[in-house]
């Protein structure tokens, strides 16, 4: 961090804070430096870090531990804001936007990938297989969901990739609350395959068949 000056100095130290966590140099669990810590190293009041903190509190990515100190807890705002939305949405509404997406990354992948995003989709196939048979739960949500925004990514779409991130972030939790019922490993390869071939309507059957297991 830098020292930010005298100007709109609560604004210019929320900056400084959220690009910290931005960078990754203040993680998800991270404890961050003490308020008077952090005014030394901005060069600004103890108050005007105080302010900084309780908007980044509000948005979501710090949370206060009374007596104990700060805590990251997100590293995206609209992630945040978008489970907030979540938790008043029934199920339905999400699971016909998470079909659309799937359907259209699906699509695209097959049609723009590069050999860069295949030998990509290929590795987290093999680890998220390797979870599923060791029945570690945590891991596999993981790789499922490393899987999918693989799959966005490979649509060479950023909105699609951004909206696609956003929601699998969103909807963390909830998966991990979920168990391995209706996975379904063989239409996860068959995607693969199918956008490995450039064929959009197998892709979009493989696609169709993980949705609906």
């Amino acid at each position: 961090m830098k020292s930010v000056g005298r100007k709109s100095l609560v604004d210019a130290a929320i900056t400084e804070l959220r690009g910290e966590i931005a960078s990754g140099r203040w993680q998800v669990g991270d404890k961050i430096p003490s308020e008077s810590t952090l005014a030394e190293t901005l060069g600004v009041s103890r108050l005007s870090v105080r302010e900084a903190v309780r908007a980044l509190v509000h948005t979501g990515l710090l949370t206060t531990r009374q007596g104990d100190g700060t805590y990251v807890t997100a590293t995206d705002e609209t992630a945040v804001a978008f489970g907030r939305m979540l938790a008043d949405v029934a199920d339905r509404d999400v699971e016909e936007v998470r079909r659309g997406l799937d359907l259209v990354a699906a699509r695209l992948a097959a049609s723009r990938r590069t050999e860069a995003d295949l030998a990509e989709l290929r590795e987290i196939t093999g680890r998220r297989q390797q979870h599923f048979d060791a029945r570690e739960l945590k891991e596999f949500v993981e790789a499922d969901i490393e899987f999918h925004l693989c799959v966005a990514r490979a649509g060479q779409n950023p909105l699609l990739l951004d909206l696609y991130t956003t929601l699998s972030t969103a909807l963390r939790d909830t998966v991990l609350a979920d168990d391995m019922r209706h996975s379904t490993t063989d239409a996860h390869q068959a995607l693969v395959e199918a956008i490995a071939a450039g064929d959009p309507a197998a892709a979009d059957a493989a696609a169709l068949a993980i949705i609906d297991a």
